[in-house]
């Protein structure tokens, strides 16, 4: 079944982008998929997507704050080598997104990037993007996946690679799920079809 799929992503130091790219390569042999940073992630949007893949950087052991945003952004301004902040980090982030939009009856997965180490001592985004994602009524069909990057805020290698097959695999995924029952319009119709 061909699906249209919604990935949003936050992004610092583009890793997080090149994850969400690549997880958006792994669906679009057989769904139709668009993949917009979260400022750009309309209402219009959400009401078009029948699955929705969120995902973000772990700060501070979750989702990024105003401040952690800030203090990454003081990070990489202080660095004489070299993080390049996103061309889309001064925007909002997910917290503030999940905030202002509207319950949705639609699939839905969440990723994130995180230091290469265990995450009892990292956190991982990923949970606190799942809960938010069940709160406002989507329909979670994958455990929250983590991609790794290294110390120095690089992807680590073969992380891209896995990210288009977690992509295809949530297509192949949500493809043998029953969908939430809605109108194309996105109105708010219970059950399931």
């Amino acid at each position: 079944m061909n699906m249209r799929v919604l990935v949003v992503f936050e992004s610092m130091y583009g890793n997080t982008r090149v994850v969400a790219s690549n997880i958006a390569d792994g669906l679009r042999s057989a769904h139709d998929v668009i993949e917009v940073p979260v400022a750009e992630a309309t209402r219009e949007l959400l009401a078009w997507a029948d699955l929705m893949i969120v995902g973000g950087p772990t700060h501070m052991h979750g989702l990024s704050t105003a401040s952690s945003r800030r203090m990454a952004a003081q990070g990489a301004a202080g660095q004489a080598g070299g993080l390049t902040l996103d061309p889309d980090a001064g925007g909002p982030g997910l917290r503030e997104w999940f905030d202002g939009i509207a319950p949705g009856l639609v699939l839905a997965a969440a990723f994130d990037t995180r230091i290469n180490a265990r995450s009892v001592f990292t956190g991982r985004a990923s949970r606190q993007i799942r809960r938010l994602l069940k709160r406002h009524g989507y329909h979670v069909i994958a455990a929250p996946e983590s991609f790794l990057v290294t110390s120095r805020s690089a992807l680590l290698g073969g992380e891209a690679a896995r990210a288009r097959r977690w992509g295809a695999a949530l297509g192949v995924i949500a493809s043998d799920v029953k969908q939430p029952a809605r109108t194309r319009a996105g109105s708010d119709s219970a059950g399931l079809i």
